[in-house]
C-alpha cells in the first residue's frame, strides 16, 4: 500500500506541475501577443548633472520589455513575475499593434546563449531641421500630444535578419508605453558583385490611432563611410516632392512607399564606391527613427598568367612567370603559386615577388606576383602544371599553365617524340648532304672522261 500511495502522490505532483506549466504557458503567450518576445535591454541615459561637454558620462541599467499586441489589463499585469534583480522603474509593458517587436529574430530559441542586442534610451521629441522634413512642424505650437514620456528603442535581432528603431511613448510617470513609429529593416548587411542591382530594404509603420498619422512623413536616405557622407535620397512625403541631390541610378518605389510602408533603396548598378553604411531615416512631425544597412561590393579577381604558354626548359634553366590579378574589390588579396607535378602530387611554391596594390578608374584594385621557375632550385623534374591561387572574400580563382622541361634521364613520352623529330630532321639534312655530294662527283668524273678522249 505504501508503494501505491507513493506513486500516487508523485502522479498528483506530476499532474500540479503541467497544470503550472501550462498556465505559466497561456499567460506568457497571452501577454506576449501569440509569441512575441520578453526583450532583455539596456536602459542607457546621461548621468544627472552632466550636461554639455564633448564627452558625456553615461549610465545603463538592465531593462526589460514585456510586449504585447493588444492593450495591457490590470490583470494581466498583476500577472506577470519580473525578475528581481531589475528595478521595477525599469520594466515595460509595451503595446505593439503591428508586432514589429514580434519577429522571429528578436526571439531565440529556449537555452540559446546567443540574444538579441536591445537598447533603450529617453526620446525628445523636437522639430525636424532638414528642408525636407521642416515642411512637417510648420507650426511652432508643441502639440498637448508631446507632453508624455518618450523612449527610443534599438534592436539587433539574430543572424543579422533584423535591424529596428521603435519610438514609443507613455503617459507621464506611466511604464505602459505604445509603439508610435517603427522602422526596420530585413537587410542589415548587404552583399553585392559589380554591376548588379542592390535592394537596401527599409520599411516603415505609424500607429493609425496616434494623432500623428495623416500628418505627413519624409524619408532620407544618406551614405556614410570612413567620415564621408553624402546625402543619396530624401522625399518630403507632405509636398510630394525629391530633394536636389547630385547622385545617379538611385530611386525608391514612391507607390510601394504610400501603400505598404516600404522605404527600400534601390541602386540600379552596384558600384565600388557604394561600399559603406547606408542610414535610412522617417520623420514625423516632431519624431524621427532610423537603421542602418551595411553594403559590401565584393568582386573576385581574374587571373591571367604570362608568358602564356610556358616556354620548353631544359635542367638549369630559368624562366620568369607572372600572374596578373585584376578587376578585383576590396583590395585584401593573397596570391601564391602551387605546383603538380607529373605524379599528381601538388606542393607550394610560395608567393613569388607580390607587387603593391594599382587602383582603377572605376574602383576596382589589380596586383601581380613573379616566380622563378628554375628547374634545379625548385625540383620540377620533367615539369607538370603551374598554377597561380588568388584567395579573395568573393571567390578563390585559380590560373594555371603547363611547364615542360625536355633533356631530363628517364625521357617522358613527349621528350622521347621530340628527339626522334630531331633525330630524323638530322637525318634528312644528312641524306640531303649525301646526294649533293654524290651528284656532284658524279658529274665530275663523267667530264674528266670527256676530256682524256
Amino acid at each position: 500500500m505504501s508503494i501505491i500511495s507513493t506513486k500516487r502522490a508523485k502522479m498528483c505532483h506530476l499532474s500540479t506541475i503541467y497544470k503550472v506549466s501550462f498556465i505559466a504557458l497561456t499567460l506568457f503567450f497571452g501577454v506576449s501577443g501569440s509569441g512575441c518576445p520578453v526583450l532583455e535591454c539596456w536602459f542607457v541615459q546621461e548621468k544627472p548633472g552632466h550636461g554639455g561637454g564633448l564627452s558625456v558620462p553615461m549610465s545603463q541599467e538592465k531593462s526589460l520589455m514585456f510586449i504585447t499586441t493588444e492593450a495591457y489589463s490590470e490583470d494581466t499585469i498583476n500577472d506577470l513575475h519580473p525578475p528581481a534583480d531589475i528595478s521595477p522603474s525599469r520594466i515595460y509593458y509595451v503595446t505593439d499593434p503591428a508586432g514589429t517587436f514580434c519577429s522571429s529574430a528578436l526571439n531565440p530559441a529556449k537555452g540559446s546563449v546567443h540574444k538579441p542586442k536591445c537598447e533603450i534610451n529617453p526620446f525628445m521629441p523636437h522639430a525636424s531641421m532638414v528642408r525636407w522634413a521642416s515642411a512637417l512642424t510648420d507650426s511652432a505650437q508643441s502639440p498637448t500630444y508631446l507632453q508624455a514620456d518618450w523612449f527610443s528603442v534599438a534592436a539587433q535581432g539574430l543572424d543579422e535578419q533584423l535591424t529596428l528603431s521603435n519610438i514609443m511613448r507613455a503617459p507621464l510617470t506611466s511604464k505602459e508605453p505604445n509603439v508610435i513609429l517603427s522602422v526596420s529593416s530585413k537587410t542589415p548587411s548587404v552583399r553585392s558583385r559589380l554591376g548588379e542591382e542592390v535592394l537596401l530594404d527599409c520599411g516603415f509603420w505609424v500607429d493609425p490611432s496616434s494623432p500623428l498619422h495623416g500628418s505627413g512623413f519624409s524619408i532620407e536616405w544618406r551614405y556614410q563611410f570612413r567620415g564621408e557622407g553624402r546625402l543619396i535620397i530624401a522625399y518630403d512625403g507632405k509636398n510630394d516632392r525629391f530633394a536636389e541631390t547630385s547622385e545617379t541610378g538611385a530611386e525608391i518605389d514612391i507607390p510601394a512607399l504610400y501603400e505598404t510602408g516600404n522605404a527600400s533603396l534601390i541602386l540600379e548598378e552596384a558600384q565600388v564606391r557604394h561600399s559603406g553604411t547606408y542610414i535610412c531615416t522617417v520623420y514625423l512631425p516632431h519624431l524621427l527613427a532610423q537603421v542602418a544597412v551595411d553594403l559590401e561590393i565584393v568582386e573576385p579577381p581574374s587571373l591571367s598568367i604570362y608568358p602564356s604558354p610556358l616556354p620548353l626548359l631544359v635542367p638549369g634553366q630559368v624562366v620568369v612567370a607572372q600572374c596578373e590579378a585584376s578587376g578585383f574589390a576590396p583590395h585584401i588579396l593573397e596570391l601564391s603559386w602551387e605546383f603538380t607535378g607529373a605524379d599528381g602530387k601538388s606542393r607550394s611554391l610560395g608567393q613569388g615577388s607580390v607587387t603593391g596594390h594599382r587602383q582603377a578608374s572605376d574602383g576596382t584594385f589589380s596586383q601581380s606576383t613573379r616566380l622563378e621557375l628554375d628547374t634545379g632550385k625548385l625540383r620540377l623534374g620533367r615539369g607538370g602544371e603551374v598554377t597561380c591561387v588568388a584567395k579573395h572574400r568573393g571567390e578563390t580563382r585559380r590560373a594555371s599553365a603547363t611547364l615542360n622541361v625536355i633533356g631530363v634521364s628517364a625521357p617522358s613520352i613527349e621528350d622521347s617524340m621530340a628527339m626522334v623529330a630531331v633525330a630524323l630532321v638530322l637525318y634528312g639534312v644528312i641524306k640531303v648532304l649525301y646526294w649533293t655530294f654524290s651528284s656532284s662527283d658524279s658529274t665530275g668524273t663523267e667530264s674528266n672522261e670527256k676530256k682524256e678522249r
